[in-house]
């Protein structure tokens, strides 16, 4: 990319204020408020809520904030958390859904909210799942790991979101990594879940070793794809197989490199655990990811039903869920394996230890071409351009736009050359404004 003569890159910079105040002055009324996993006071309860305890691990390094807990940096060490949350009544809500707090402290009669953040020793980890699997027939442990762009609380209760509705009869753990909990730090986040491998392959050894424990199924979202295939792979090494209870892995709209899951399939070996994969061929933020990569295939967006995908799958005995047809409330269409529809599926199937396959076959939403094409155009870091336009939706990623931006350089108009042209090119796609 030519960034040009001072004179030009003066010229880029007056044209980008009027994007970057646009953007910067949206209503913040929109946001969430903070703090939102301050337990409500001891008492404070509502008729027909439902609460879903589980175990919180982390590599992300503490908030030092009440009802934040953890921030989006790395951490030095793994923190472990009893964490309870409050589900408000089933008459009051939609299935697959999260209704955030308005305001602090949060209701139970119409909000998620935390009934309890109690720090945990690793040491007494066995305890916890003891106390917990006394609950359940199967002695089943579910662990999930969150994708790109979350906030400690968003996978917290996102993930008691999936457990409640789901029905499953599971033991909950989290494990979530370091995630700036915006669009705009796709490279941060990814260098992250390099970061977790050991944080969550620790994880589902203590699990695997705790003799309470029956079975062990991880669910992985997104960019946690690739923490989670990393992981078992490095396990597999260590030991010469992923440990015999971790019977099932669910990749939901995996954004992982199709040339490296294939290593990952292979270095787990021949007793690794069921795979099912969870494609659909609408999701734009993993043709977005495509595009960041240098246009790398991503598993989560192939069609398991073309060659050489088909025959490919069926060597490797990976299960299919396709989820093109299904509708989903998240703009981008990469939410949808906490939809109702997805999650009653995966709660019957995962309650019946049947393995997850679905034939239906859907074509992409055009807009997928739409994004890929808005994108395109910029030559390098990507990950910054397609993000502009969706600060204009996403009350989240306007939160952090101003900060990212900072954080790419001290001054604007001193790498306006590059900063301009990343946040431009798509904004002009968006909007039609003309080069």
């Amino acid at each position: 990319m030519t960034i040009g003569t001072t004179a030009d890159r003066r010229v880029r910079a007056r044209r980008l204020m009027p994007v970057l105040v646009l953007l910067l002055a949206l209503p913040a009324c929109a946001g969430r408020p903070t703090g939102v996993l301050l337990p409500v006071a001891a008492g404070v309860t509502a008729p027909g809520t439902s609460q879903v305890e589980m175990l919180v691990v982390t590599n992300r390094k503490s908030a030092g904030a009440p009802g934040e807990l953890f921030s989006g940096e790395r951490g030095a060490a793994v923190s472990y958390t009893d964490l309870a949350v409050s589900i408000p009544p089933d008459a009051t809500r939609a299935a697959g859904t999260v209704q955030w707090p308005k305001a602090l402290p949060g209701n139970p009669a119409t909000d998620f909210v935390a009934l309890r953040a109690d720090p945990l020793a690793r040491k007494d980890v066995p305890a916890w799942t003891g106390r917990a699997l006394k609950q359940s027939r199967k002695r089943q442990v579910l662990v999930f790991v969150h994708g790109f762009n979350n906030r400690f609380e968003d996978a917290v209760f996102r993930f008691a979101q999936i457990v409640h509705d789901s029905g499953a009869e599971v033991v909950p753990v989290l494990f979530t990594w370091p995630s700036r909990g915006s669009v705009l730090a796709y490279g941060y986040d990814r260098e992250s879940t390099n970061f977790s491998r050991n944080g969550l392959e620790t994880l589902l050894r203590d699990l695997a070793k705790d003799p309470k424990v029956g079975e062990i199924t991880v669910l992985a979202h997104s960019m946690g794809n690739w923490l989670a295939l990393e992981s078992l792979r490095q396990m597999a090494i260590r030991d010469g197989r992923v440990a015999a209870k971790i019977r099932n892995v669910m990749l939901a709209a995996p954004d992982v490199d199709m040339d490296l899951a294939r290593a990952a399939f292979h270095d787990m070996g021949k007793d690794r655990p069921r795979l099912t994969l969870m494609v659909s061929g609408d999701d734009r933020a993993l043709a977005v990811s495509r595009l960041v990569w240098g246009d790398s295939v991503r598993l989560g967006a192939i069609d398991p039903n073309q060659e050489p995908y088909r025959s490919e799958l069926e060597r490797e005995n990976i299960g299919i869920l396709n989820l093109t047809g299904v509708q989903s409330g998240d703009s981008l269409n990469h939410g949808k394996f906490a939809s109702s529809e997805v999650v009653a599926l995966l709660g019957k199937r995962l309650a019946d230890g049947q393995p997850i396959s679905d034939s239906r076959v859907g074509l992409g939403d055009k807009l997928v071409q739409t994004a890929a094409g808005a994108a395109s155009t910029v030559a390098t870091g990507a990950a910054l351009a397609v993000a502009a336009p969706v600060a204009i939706l996403d009350p989240q990623t306007r939160e952090t736009y101003g900060q990212h931006l900072s954080n790419v350089g001290h001054g604007v108009t001193d790498t306006v050359g590059s900063t301009v042209d990343l946040a431009g090119a798509p904004m002009r796609a968006v909007t039609g404004t003309p080069e």
